[in-house]
């Protein structure tokens, strides 16, 4: 089996451990594979600084939106399968997307089309996460009556979250620019009702059975709950603190079966189960004998899709720069142009707590990074290590 050179492996540990000692992180676990082989692994830190509790190759990890990529590998299935199309509009499968309205010089006029399935991939939907503006107004207050309801009798469903979110004004108007939001928990609602089961059943029937990702879920039953790491904030003194809070209607300590399922940020998962369903997608949609997608499938749902206008609202992210952006994923475009060491056609995706893959086709290289800190999504450290990785190669 192909293993990294020592200097390399050597560079990886010591640039981890610096993080931690630094408290940045309070621990992490980091995966490299290649052409189907793991050829680097390594752990350190702890998952529960109180505890002492170290991070283990089996710690779970909240994926908040490294979701958002096995939602558009749900969307694509139903795409081969004939039972969508892309330009199918919302509101044909969620009721709260008719008469949609968009804000205009502080004013609600008709949107000028539908929002589409295709505008929900490619973030182009003017649906938003918050903001100043009316539609960000409405999402942050919609997510603020689900937070309200999460612990109670009546909790927020999917569909219900999708439908009432529909009733609301979009951002700007469908296909006329970019702008990260909640499409992917609309996804989600759109599997659901085009499948007819709850969509984390879809999930494990369609995905992470075949993928034998046995633990990976919208929840965590008792017995695995121990495994579940904490998560940290910055405690602006250059420590750590403890990080509890729900966020985006997801139960914290995932101790519960969710009413809302979100397509756009609510699984949990290992690293080993993060690797199955990367590879699955590296080997162009088959792992282990299962063929999930097919291979020209799988190169439409990794192949940047925004036009020249859409990506004016993709640009201003500045550490994504030389990626473009489609189907919930980010894809290197311009590597001469990017703040980090990367081959064209590389794509991949992060988490608002750090948790972060990307796979470079050109290179049959995988990099997983497992991490769990408050408002971390692709950080300095992540960086650090992949840029080892891609300089190695």
């Amino acid at each position: 089996m192909l293993m990294l050179e020592p200097i390399i492996t050597d560079q990886l540990k010591k640039t981890l451990r610096a993080s931690i000692e630094n408290q940045e992180i309070a621990g992490a676990n980091f995966m490299v594979i290649q052409d189907g082989n793991e050829i680097f692994y390594h752990e350190d830190g702890l998952a529960d600084l109180e505890s002492r509790r170290p991070i283990a190759r089996d710690s779970i990890f909240r994926l908040y939106s490294m979701t958002k990529p096995m939602t558009a590998t749900a969307v694509m299935m139903l795409l081969e399968r004939g039972e969508i199309d892309l330009y199918d509009p919302v509101s044909r499968y969620i009721p709260g997307f008719k008469n949609q309205r968009v804000e205009k010089n502080g004013e609600l006029v008709p949107a000028s089309r539908d929002v589409t399935i295709h505008d929900l991939l490619n973030m182009t939907s003017g649906l938003v996460y918050g903001g100043t503006d009316q539609a960000g107004q409405y999402t942050e207050a919609l997510f603020q009556e689900m937070d309200r309801r999460l612990f109670g009798e009546n909790p927020m469903s999917t569909l219900e979250f999708a439908n009432q979110l529909g009733q609301g004004p979009l951002s700007f108007e469908p296909g006329a620019g970019w702008q990260y939001g909640t499409s992917a928990d609309i996804l989600g609602a759109i599997v659901e009702t085009v499948s007819g089961i709850r969509y984390g059943e879809f999930l494990h029937k369609e995905i992470f059975e075949p993928l034998e990702m046995k633990d990976t879920g919208f929840w965590l039953p008792e017995e695995k709950r121990n495994r579940l790491v904490k998560t940290y904030q910055d405690d602006g003194a250059g420590g750590l603190n403890l990080y509890a809070e729900s966020h985006l209607g997801i139960r914290h300590q995932m101790d519960q079966e969710p009413a809302f399922e979100s397509g756009g940020a609510g699984l949990a998962s290992t690293i080993d189960d993060a690797a199955k369903f990367t590879t699955m997608l590296l080997n162009q949609g088959s792992y282990n004998g299962v063929q999930l997608l097919r291979p020209r499938t799988v190169q439409y749902l990794t192949s940047a899709s925004l036009t020249e206008w859409q990506q004016k609202g993709f640009d201003p992210w500045h550490t994504f720069r030389g990626y473009s952006y489609g189907n919930q994923m980010r894809v290197m475009t311009a590597p001469e142009t990017a703040g980090l060491i990367s081959s064209p056609g590389e794509y991949g995706w992060d988490g608002w707590l750090g948790a972060y893959f990307c796979n470079s086709p050109l290179d049959g290289l995988t990099i997983l990074f497992m991490v769990q800190k408050k408002d971390a999504g692709t950080m300095t450290i992540t960086r650090k290590l992949r840029n080892i990785v891609f300089s190695s190669l």
